[in-house]
């Protein structure tokens, strides 16, 4: 099983200038992780002064595009 967390961590460590959100965005990039998964996640590794409460379900959306994204569609 993949493990989010560590992933999430080590992205933190060897990145420590990013916001908790963009190593979030990092770990699940191309990970096929499920929207529960991500949400569970995303409440519990992102800081709240990372994003307004009102945008939250978005960036959530946007975790989620970039967990299922294929290598084929890639970043442009």
């Amino acid at each position: 099983m993949k493990s989010l967390q560590r992933r999430f961590n080590n992205i933190s460590k060897q990145n420590p200038c990013w916001s908790s959100w963009i190593c979030l965005a990092e770990a699940v990039e191309d990970q096929n992780f499920s929207e529960r998964t991500i949400s569970k996640y995303f409440n519990a590794l992102v800081e709240k002064d990372d994003y307004d409460k009102r945008d939250k379900k978005g960036l959530i959306k946007n975790l989620l595009s970039l967990s299922q994204k294929t290598a084929e569609e890639g970043m442009f």
